[in-house]
């Protein structure tokens, strides 16, 4: 009586009740080769290094430095930890990390940004930013990085910048060297053990202004316009433990002011490298040092490498020659992270205490070697794209080939089995 009658689209179809019990042992067969396919699959789109970059330790340490980059690349993993984007052409990244929680160390160093990003992660310990056309620091742009241990924003067109009380707790490095100052900025976070302010245009420093800095324990104020300092502005750095005042113009005529500053110098007990008015490279501490720790002390007075590094984009160093330039100028202003980086110094085989450098520990994957801050010799030297997307995949191939034959069998295994 319903053969003349149009089915029903909305009825529930059942299947027989004997071809449900051939297929029903058969059901976790088939669910088994669909989670390792989607397993494999998912596997292989979370682990891919972009193609322009160069990646190890499982994608999470990531080098896409020196190639020609005007805005980040795709296909980075959520859960990188290290990323060097130096030497490139960026303009801006304003809100484009935000989401990757887990990133430790960024380099940003020579590129064109103009103002520093905004909506960075809050979990970074490490930035550099050196090299590109900051003109200003604003007070929310480090407002929230409370995790932060170094930045580095040298080598730009920094004329301000503007710190919040007790905000970046963990910062112990800044270097604002090679920029605009006429001013040592004032307000600076209490915890800091590095400051390198040394070829700038400063003129001044605030009597006070140096007050709630007790950690400080390395301030590079050499190559600069001062000609004087207020009686007593470094009476508060208790910590203080190496100073560079060379190459600045002092007014040796002004008796009164110049020999306060002098008595000071020689009765701290710092080291003082660069004596004001002094034909001696050294005071204060620096006495006490042993046969050749004066030409040691000496170095840290001259201009850092790190100087010709603003010819970089303008016409004059390539981008090879300007890592070894960084390299040597870090050597020289000790850029150190105390306590995460290994030991604080060590001594040479001639028994003079050797200048701090500053080195990344493994977890930054600083191995990479092309960022600003690596190797000299082995940043010189530009990565080949191609050997870089080998390098990215190439230990997926073996992988790959076991994976596909293993499901090829589940899939005649399970197609047998229906």
């Amino acid at each position: 009586m319903t053969d003349g009658l149009d089915e029903d689209p909305y009825s529930i179809k059942t299947v027989p009740f004997h071809l449900a019990l051939i297929m029903l042992p058969h059901a976790p067969l088939a669910c088994l080769f669909l989670l390792l396919l989607s397993g494999v699959l998912g596997g292989l789109v979370l682990s891919i290094c972009p193609t322009v970059c160069s990646c190890s330790r499982g994608h999470r340490v990531v080098d896409c430095s020196l190639r020609h980059l005007s805005q980040l690349p795709p296909g980075l993993q959520h859960n990188i930890r290290f990323l060097n984007l130096s030497h490139n052409s960026l303009c801006g990244l304003d809100d484009q990390l935000s989401h990757y929680a887990h990133l430790r160390t960024l380099d940003l160093s020579y590129n064109l940004l103009g103002r520093f990003p905004s909506g960075l992660p809050r979990a970074l310990w490490d930035i550099r930013a050196a090299g590109n056309q900051l003109r200003a620091l604003d007070k929310n742009d480090t407002a929230y990085h409370w995790n932060l241990r170094v930045l580095d924003l040298s080598a730009n067109e920094l004329e301000r910048v503007v710190f919040i009380n007790n905000t970046l707790p963990s910062l112990h490095a800044l270097n604002l060297s090679h920029n605009r100052f006429w001013t040592v900025p004032t307000n600076m976070p209490h915890n800091l053990e590095m400051v390198d302010l040394s070829h700038n245009f400063l003129v001044q420093i605030l009597l006070g202004s140096l007050d709630r800095l007790p950690r400080l324990r390395r301030f590079y104020l050499h190559a600069n316009r001062f000609s004087w300092v207020p009686e007593g502005v470094f009476d508060r750095l208790e910590g203080l433990e190496f100073l560079t005042l060379g190459d600045n113009p002092w007014a040796c005529e002004e008796e009164e002011n110049i020999t306060r500053l002098l008595l000071w110098a020689k009765h701290t007990r710092a080291a003082v490298l660069g004596c004001p008015c002094y034909t001696r490279p050294t005071c204060g501490q620096a006495h006490l040092a042993t046969p050749g720790g004066e030409r040691h002390f000496t170095s840290h007075t001259e201009p850092p490498l790190g100087a010709d590094a603003r010819e970089m984009g303008r016409g004059g160093l390539t981008p090879d020659k300007v890592a070894v330039v960084t390299s040597g100028y870090l050597a020289k202003s000790a850029l150190l992270e105390p306590g995460t980086h290994g030991d604080r110094g060590s001594a040479n085989s001639s028994g003079d205490q050797t200048s701090f450098v500053f080195i990344s520990t493994p977890l930054h994957g600083l191995s990479t070697r092309t960022s600003t801050t690596g190797d000299p010799h082995s940043a010189a030297k530009k990565p080949n794209t191609g050997s870089t997307q080998s390098r990215s995949h190439g230990l997926h191939t073996p992988i790959l080939y076991s994976v596909v034959t293993w499901n090829l069998l589940v899939t005649v295994t399970a197609f047998k089995a229906f």
